[in-house]
């Protein structure tokens, strides 16, 4: 099973990722630059968190523009697994891979802390090492992380299960008081169509080892190398 990590200038969450991934895969992924134009074979695409370009336009706007990601594009469109992370997901929405918008936080301020996270569901590669309604903390990083989607792609996502996981108390309770940053219904990440590409605000990948805050995102990386490492 093999992994890439695609890097931009302003990518500042990469380091994290690939050692998230080595230490569910044992050998560390590729890293591929932005400018690069073509993609060795893989099984899972990885966008890593940071501030690509700046955020000098528009998050992630101008990465969804870089020559790698014609190569990502087609990739996810043959069924690659592709995980977008804060800056992440902020591209894969600008290229159109995963529907809405990421905006300005509700309360126009950078949200830096842990969140607790409920499990919508666990019949992917990405959820399968949680249980449904399972409560997981994780660190958020972000001031543009709110997520927006018009009502009709809203109930679109709602009524085929494309919400992977929601902002929510330590309880599980989702509630205005629980979201941080005003996304629509609560959303923290969401899924294609097809469940093979996964666009989250959250950083699963700042939580992996216990004497670096916690574990909470640890399952999400094991459940999805065991997948594909199964699906191959």
């Amino acid at each position: 099973m093999k992994a890439a990590v695609i890097l931009f200038p302003g990518s500042n969450r990469e380091r994290d990722m690939v050692m998230a991934l080595e230490a569910s895969l044992g050998t560390p992924p590729l890293e591929i630059w932005h400018g690069d134009t073509e993609l060795p074979e893989v099984d899972l695409i990885v966008v890593p968190g940071g501030f690509s370009y700046g955020d000098y336009l528009r998050s992630g706007a101008m990465a969804a523009h870089s020559p790698i990601i014609r190569e990502v594009k087609d990739r996810a469109e043959k069924g690659v697994y592709v995980l977008g992370v804060c800056n992440g997901f902020q591209i894969l929405t600008e290229t159109g891979l995963l529907p809405g918008a990421l905006m300005r936080n509700a309360g126009l301020k950078f949200i830096c802390k842990d969140v607790h996270l409920k499990i919508e569901r666990n019949d992917t590669p990405f959820a399968q090492g949680y249980s449904v309604g399972e409560v997981i903390r994780v660190p958020v990083a972000h001031h543009d992380g709110n997520y927006f989607a018009d009502d009709e792609t809203l109930k679109e996502l709602e009524d085929n299960g494309r919400v992977g996981f929601r902002y929510c108390s330590e309880d599980g309770s989702v509630d205005a008081a629980s979201n941080v940053n005003g996304s629509r219904n609560n959303i923290a990440g969401i899924y294609n169509k097809r469940s093979t590409i996964l666009g989250m605000m959250p950083h699963p990948e700042d939580a992996v080892e216990r004497l670096l805050g916690g574990l909470g995102g640890k399952p999400m990386f094991d459940g999805l190398i065991a997948g594909l490492e199964g699906a191959a």
